[in-house]
């Protein structure tokens, strides 16, 4: 464990940041803002779908798409904690000549987006920002184009009187984080493990995302994000004619460092379905009115200590405004629970860690405990029960965190009562974590995710 330890500071960060998302994730649910409210797309739905341009992949030729899956799309994934981030971090290689660029990991959005030359207000990144003029594979789409209805557009709205116009675009995430600039078409380069354990390239081309010019938040040192939500901009909509409807990945140990990596799947894997400890639980669609970006899940109850807690059921319901409910989010670092199940849970552990002197001067997160000079720390198992009668287990580093190597604090927090229950980054380490929205469940199974 002690190797794992964190820095204050790092945790304190993401906590606040998190915190910020979860509120304005929340707010954005209630207010049906985010470009991919359902009662915004269904008066689009049809009319764009018939004028969408599928994803073309230039290697594949049309016949493969018949026969079920056509392979599989394998991206690097890393750890930004060295870069003082906590999301994970995807390679990807954009435009023609492809040119790399670093793009944080969330399943949380959509759009996909990096920072574009000219940039007027950007934040720093590791590299050079995008340069549409040095890609010859660069289009811009217009504002007459119907694909320019997936995207929100800055307030107030610019009028579209010319065929060439660009469509622009606005996208804020719940950490107060946004971009704003051109929606356009890339051809996205993503490195595949070809069967031979060989490393090759693949390109996929007219990949919708954003040109952002104008990018605000704590990205730290990302060029941008790539969107794996289940609304049509994301990545993992976007490559489903290539490669099905399932994507999976497996988020290496935070602290394990930029030499360390693993792996985004899109198609199916068989290793990962023929894994002895792989369950499922189902994917429920939000209400009718909630955002249509979330993946959320129906939990029952939590257990604690091997004792299933008395958690009233309403707790886990959307509301009829939509808001509640529980979602798996990897763009969110630790895992926060709607009161009152956060303070029942709270309140388990602490009857249940016997032993160890309480902490009380950390802000943010409780219970913290001195484990100074303790070989082996015993605390209580947790585990996650849901609807369908799905149980996930967690190992101890996945649900407390080490500060420094005296300190252990459960890293699960609250927030206000109705809000979004969130299953974070944290929480999901050292699981091959399945997104099956053809069959509408959730796979995971424990796994090193470095060997992956």
């Amino acid at each position: 464990m002690e190797g794992n330890a964190e820095p204050k500071e790092s945790v304190l960060e993401s906590t606040t940041r998190d915190l910020t998302r979860i509120q304005t994730l929340h707010t954005r649910v209630i207010e049906k803002k985010n470009q991919n409210a359902i009662s915004r797309l269904n008066n689009n739905r049809k009319q764009s779908q018939q004028n969408l341009k599928p994803v073309v992949e230039k290697a594949a030729a049309p016949e493969s798409y018949t026969s079920g899956v056509p392979g599989q799309l394998v991206a690097t994934l890393e750890s930004g904690v060295s870069l003082g981030s906590g999301e994970y971090f995807i390679d990807v290689f954009v435009g023609t000549p492809p040119k790399h660029f670093s793009l944080i990991l969330d399943t949380g959005s959509d759009l996909n987006w990096i920072q574009c030359v000219p940039c007027y207000d950007c934040f720093e990144q590791n590299g050079p920002y995008y340069d549409p003029k040095e890609s010859s594979s660069f289009r811009n789409i217009s504002c007459q184009d119907r694909r320019c209805h997936l995207v929100s557009s800055p307030d107030p709205p610019q009028p579209c009187k010319a065929e060439n116009q660009t469509c622009p675009y606005y996208y804020w995430y719940g950490d107060s984080s946004n971009t704003t600039g051109d929606f356009a078409l890339e051809t996205f380069t993503v490195n595949l493990t070809s069967p031979s354990g060989k490393s090759e390239f693949r390109k996929v081309e007219s990949v919708m995302f954003g040109c952002g010019h104008w990018n605000r938040g704590l990205f730290h040192g990302a060029a941008g994000l790539l969107g794996l939500g289940r609304g049509p901009l994301s990545f993992a909509s976007q490559l489903q004619s290539l490669y099905g409807h399932s994507f999976s990945y497996c988020l290496v140990d935070r602290n394990s460092g930029a030499n360390v990596s693993s792996k985004l799947i899109f198609g199916e894997d068989k290793d990962l379905l023929s894994h002895p400890n792989l369950n499922f639980t189902s994917l429920v669609a939000g209400k009718e009115n909630s955002v249509d970006t979330f993946y959320y899940v129906q939990i029952k109850s939590i257990i604690v200590g091997g004792e299933v807690l008395n958690i009233p059921e309403e707790t886990w319901q959307l509301s009829a405004d939509g808001a509640g409910g529980t979602i798996i989010d990897s763009g969110t670092t630790l895992s926060y629970f709607a009161d009152p199940t956060y303070q029942i849970i709270k309140d388990a552990f602490v009857k249940k860690t016997k032993g160890y002197p309480v902490l009380k001067d950390f802000p943010v997160l409780d219970p913290c405990y001195n484990v100074s000079g303790v070989e082996n720390v015993e605390l209580p198992d947790f585990g996650i029960q849901f609807v369908d009668g799905a149980i996930w287990n967690f190992p101890v580093e996945n649900y407390f965190i080490w500060l420094g190597e005296d300190v252990a604090c459960l890293a699960i927090l609250g927030t206000p009562r109705s809000a979004l229950s969130i299953i974070g980054n944290y929480q999901q380490q050292n699981f091959h974590i399945l997104y099956d929205t053809k069959k509408s469940r959730l796979g995971y199974a424990p796994m090193k995710c470095d060997d992956v």
